[in-house]
């Protein structure tokens, strides 16, 4: 059985569930060698031990956090070459999709991207995707050189399946292109004590239904009773109503959750292809000729603004 690579993705060895959830898939193809680059080694090894990784091959250098991608790249160049996987797995995150396609590129190999689901076949991995404004289901496999793919949040569950784990020092040699962007300043966002929106389990988003910046504290309120993520609509977005980096659809985020709540949404196109993969959705909106009620598991017609607080009262009693 040969070897997988895993790229982690980590705060400080704070190791991120889309890390996790790659390693369950990792497992099917093959043994899973985790990639931890950057500081916290000591605290992401256990943890990766605990969920499958054979190995945890490790590197830190100031590169990795001074300047943009390309150290990054560098590092994993140098594992594929020191480990020659049989695939390459990394985090569907705007970096990773960077991240991949440099790396299939020096190893001229083929890339997929947004994979909601990865299984092994005698001619290699076949990954699925949801594309074209997830209006089709594709499989695909990649034909030459080693597989480079990257898999979207919430598309596998994160089991424990503890293994060796052992710690090897990565010996990496950085290219004259990986000082060419420097980074001047971070500044931390502000923490709302919500799940990040595309690694979220539950999402609750609100549209143009809701009629108002003011009115966002409703979806919030039922978010922050599941432990959800907020999303909103493009239309809700574009009025102001809520920040872009909250968007959920073509132009914003993909979000892949067990359980979609749309409040107020209609289900244009835009926004189905940034949520359609979603294990269940449920829709609430007053008009029963929506397009989001031809995508939904469930799906209520009434006024969000009834709807959604006693849904939210209704799970605050049975929690509590």
């Amino acid at each position: 059985m040969g070897e997988v690579l895993v790229y982690v993705d980590h705060v400080d060895g704070a190791v991120r569930k889309p890390t996790l959830e790659l390693l369950t898939l990792a497992r099917r193809l093959g043994e899973p060698v985790a990639v931890h680059l950057g500081p916290g080694a000591d605290t992401a090894a256990p943890v990766l031990a605990e969920h499958g990784a054979t190995r945890v091959l490790t590197a830190d250098a100031s590169e990795f956090a001074d300047y943009l991608v390309v150290p990054k790249v560098d590092a994993l160049e140098a594992a594929a070459k020191a480990v020659s996987p049989i695939a390459v797995l990394v985090p569907s995150s705007g970096e990773g999709k960077e991240i991949a396609a440099r790396l299939a590129l020096r190893l001229g190999s083929g890339i997929i991207t947004d994979a909601v689901d990865v299984e092994a076949s005698d001619a290699g991995p076949v990954a699925t995707q949801s594309v074209f404004a997830a209006g089709f289901t594709t499989k695909s496999r990649i034909s030459k050189g080693v597989p480079v793919i990257t898999v979207k949040p919430n598309s596998a569950p994160v089991e424990s399946a503890p293994a060796a784990g052992a710690v090897e020092q990565l010996a990496v040699e950085f290219g004259a292109l990986a000082t060419g962007t420097k980074v001047t300043a971070r500044t931390p966002r502000e923490s709302t004590g919500r799940p990040e929106l595309t690694e979220a389990a539950i999402v609750v988003s609100g549209g143009r239904g809701v009629n108002g910046s003011e009115n966002f504290h409703i979806i919030e309120a039922l978010a922050d009773s599941l432990g959800a993520a907020v999303g909103a609509s493009r239309a809700a977005v574009d009025a102001g109503w809520y920040p872009h980096t909250n968007q959920v659809g073509q132009t914003g985020k993909s979000v892949s959750p067990q359980l979609y709540i749309a409040n107020g949404i209609s289900g244009a196109i835009q926004h189905r292809a940034g949520m359609q993969t979603s294990k269940t959705i449920v829709a609430v909106n007053k008009d029963a000729e929506a397009p989001i009620f031809d995508l939904v598991d469930y799906g209520v017609v009434g006024d969000l603004f009834q709807v959604v607080p006693q849904l939210t009262e209704e799970i605050k009693t049975r929690k509590g």
